[in-house]
């Protein structure tokens, strides 16, 4: 390995100002405060007329966290529509540095994927892409790749191999395209590259990590090497991917959101952030040199969930890059980035469980000394994303209390004069209604703009389909997320509560497929929901019907959790959608080439080395073919066995795979002498010296040569 010399930046001109950042992050968060701070003087007011209680305190307080961060996310819009409406050359856009550069790239660099229990064929299928892809620019020979695997299924290790191999003799690519798997996947994903940038990251001038589900498109990937190579003050770049092959309604849901709404939210966010960013894990470039001098991450103190290894090491990751003095950017004019997403409700909320824990250990680190402004803006936005589920429970406890106590003290409400009364002349009603279009407004205004947006954009337009086919699927995706909010929200408030108690989250590979949620998984996996909905429902009724239909959304999410999450997790209803073009993307009505490349990728798959076979799958066929064992043996470290490892070997030829536990069957995979003996014995010996599975998996080979047709004469 070459090693990697850390240093401080390189001195040069900063692409974006000091003074004009911190104007735009004072315009930015100060509209933030000012309106938030106004709305809550406005509902503080309103208590007053009516009489402040006690309890109306918390419930201030809780509003304005609350409130904060609608207005927060609300903000983020608005400031990338005005973004936008200042048009591209006068929004700021750091890959504008690898405009008209047309030279071969001069550093090298790495591609990488890490992954666990995946499907290796389509792994191998978005690797071909992509170096399809940067090949098509003239440019491959500044990139290598890297698949490296933490999977612990032993029989998926043996299809890695074999796809691997496929791919490297299809695309010329041994010495280019590698393939490693660790032994012990210490510190999950963050221990596999900071593993890999121990071992290799000497080589490369960046990295750029994708995830499992990743593709991205070559000319992109080249962009971001020449902006990397052109600003040496550059630590990270990372790029806004987009959701594609959504099938289920879910996923669907997900994937028209983020492509309608997201570009304004990403927008706004690039606009106060400029080289503060963030790194979101994936699709990301990544300068070697300091990543690995500053961004490994020591082990938190006491236990999990709160202690040990830090799950969403990425936040961290980029916060310790800026705090070093390396920017961070978000390059969100990079358009041929994509990923995929759980199909299902539940699929989704698992994976939240897991990042809640991370973001929660966040709270380690927020209150940290030397962090910039913006990391700790990052760090509590994380943090926010799921402490704000309990807050709004919270809120509406708080409120459902307020409406009981208040029915059963039989008084009625006396109204005083207030602030607001004698400045804009409002009565009660009008101030209530007034407060509550205001935060409705702010709530929906994202995706008004930015249907207004694409509907009057010709080209975007076009690209959904037609305005018809937007304004419906706007409509279509605010109701059922308005449905789906209430189940989530009390999700992610029994996550916290089950961190908060000292419960860890396991690590489990990512659902991409299914042909939906059964209905039993359903009402076990939305119970709570559902037994609260319909509690909650009953004591509203019990309170008055005004009070009900306030609360109606809430109460009828969470009473339709179950059936809702087995709907949207349907294919065939997602499928009937696509067909009449509802709920559509660009990427669907015309596909990207490096979306086709990936669909029409075929390298991993060869039948003359496969391991995927009926009756000789995975280990058996390491054992069994020739071929499968060659490549595994190849890929072993040279060892010597042992007496003990000889007997291991034996007792597998006699009592068969299934007689060995996985830790005994991982120690003779992983020993070249012990895998070559296998394969000699089940081939040589006599079948009444060896179990049976080895002597059928050797006989399928004779019954496939008689089953396949004759030569011609």
């Amino acid at each position: 390995m070459d090693s990697i010399h850390a240093h401080a930046p390189e001195p040069c001109r900063p692409f974006y100002g000091r003074i004009r950042r911190f104007l735009r992050r004072l315009v930015f968060f100060t509209s933030v405060v000012v309106v938030n701070v106004a709305a809550t003087f406005w509902l503080w007011d309103l208590f007053w007329r009516m009489g402040l209680h006690r309890a109306h305190y918390v419930l201030l307080l809780v509003f304005f966290v609350l409130n904060g961060l609608l207005v927060l996310g609300s903000f983020h819009a608005i400031f990338g529509a005005f973004d936008m409406l200042l048009g591209r050359k006068r929004s700021v856009r750091i890959t504008k540095l690898a405009d008209g550069l047309t030279d071969p790239l001069v550093k090298r660099f790495a591609v990488v994927m890490p992954i666990y229990n995946e499907d290796a064929v389509k792994i191998c299928a978005r690797i071909e892409a992509i170096h399809r892809s940067i090949e098509a620019t003239g440019q491959i020979a500044s990139f290598d790749f890297f698949i490296l695997s933490d999977t612990r299924d032993l029989d998926l290790w043996v299809v890695e191999e074999t796809a691997w191999t496929n791919l490297c003799r299809r695309l010329d690519g041994f010495g280019r395209i590698y393939y490693r798997r660790r032994k012990t996947n210490e510190n999950r994903k963050a221990g596999n590259i900071g593993d890999f940038v121990r071992t290799w990251g000497g080589g490369y001038e960046g990295m750029l990590v994708l995830d499992a589900d990743s593709l991205m498109d070559g000319a992109d990937i080249v962009k971001m090497a020449r902006v990397m190579e052109a600003y040496p003050r550059l630590g990270i770049l990372q790029t806004p991917p987009r959701l594609i092959r959504g099938v289920s309604v879910f996923t669907r849901l997900q994937q028209f959101a983020m492509r309608l709404y997201g570009p304004l939210f990403i927008r706004g966010l690039n606009f106060w952030q400029l080289d503060g960013g963030s790194y979101w894990g994936h699709n990301a470039l990544i300068r070697m040199a300091p990543f690995s001098e500053f961004c490994e991450l020591p082990a938190l103190p006491g236990r999990e969930p709160f202690g040990g290894r830090i799950l969403s090491h990425d936040f961290v990751e980029a916060a310790l890059m800026v705090r070093e003095g390396w920017e961070v950017w978000l390059a969100w004019d990079i358009e041929g980035t994509y990923e995929e997403a759980p199909p299902t409700l539940i699929d989704h909320l698992k994976r939240d469980r897991r990042w809640c824990q991370g973001n929660l250990q966040h709270l380690w680190l927020i209150f940290a000394r030397k962090l910039p402004f913006s990391v700790r803006v990052h760090l509590f936005m994380g943090i926010m994303a799921y402490l704000a589920s309990p807050i709004w429970f919270l809120f509406l406890l708080q409120s459902t209390w307020l409406a009981w106590d208040r029915r059963a003290s039989g008084l009625s409400s006396i109204s005083v004069p207030g602030y607001v009364a004698k400045w804009f002349k409002l009565d009660d009603f009008m101030q209530s209604l007034t407060l509550s279009v205001t935060i409705m407004a702010l709530l929906f205004l994202p995706k008004i703009l930015a249907v207004i947006g694409a509907v009057l954009t010709p080209s975007i337009r076009r690209s959904f389909g037609g305005g018809f086919r937007i304004l419906f699927g706007a409509l279509f995706e605010t109701v059922v997320s308005m449905l789906l909010a209430p189940c989530v929200m009390v999700a992610h408030t029994l996550m916290v509560a089950s961190i908060v108690v000292g419960k860890a989250v396991g690590w489990g590979t990512q659902s991409r497929e299914t042909d939906g949620t059964a209905w039993v998984d359903a009402f076990r996996f939305h119970a709570a929901q559902t037994l609260l909905g319909l509690a909650w429902t009953a004591l509203a009724m019990k309170i008055g019907l005004v009070f009900a239909a306030w609360m109606a959304p809430i109460l009828l999410g969470l009473v339709l959790s179950a059936p809702v999450s087995v709907w949207t997790s349907r294919a065939r209803y997602g499928r009937a959608l696509a067909r009449r073009g509802l709920l559509s993307i660009p990427e669907e009505i015309n596909p990207p080439e490096v979306i086709r490349l990936a669909d029409s990728a075929t390298a991993a798959v060869d039948p003359a080395l496969d391991a995927t076979c009926e009756g000789r799958h995975g280990v058996m066929a390491a054992v069994v073919d020739p071929y499968v064992n060659g490549v595994h043996v190849s890929l072993l470290e040279p060892a010597e066995l042992t007496a003990a490892q000889e007997a291991l070997a034996e007792r597998c030829l006699v009592e068969g795979p299934s007689a060995l536990d996985k830790k005994e069957l991982a120690e003779l995979l992983y020993l070249a002498p012990a895998m070559l003996r296998l394969h000699r014995a089940v081939w040589l010996r006599p079948a009444d010296t060896i179990h049976a599975v080895w002597t059928q998996a050797v006989e399928s080979y004779r019954r496939r040569l008689e089953g396949a047709p004759s030569a011609p004469n």
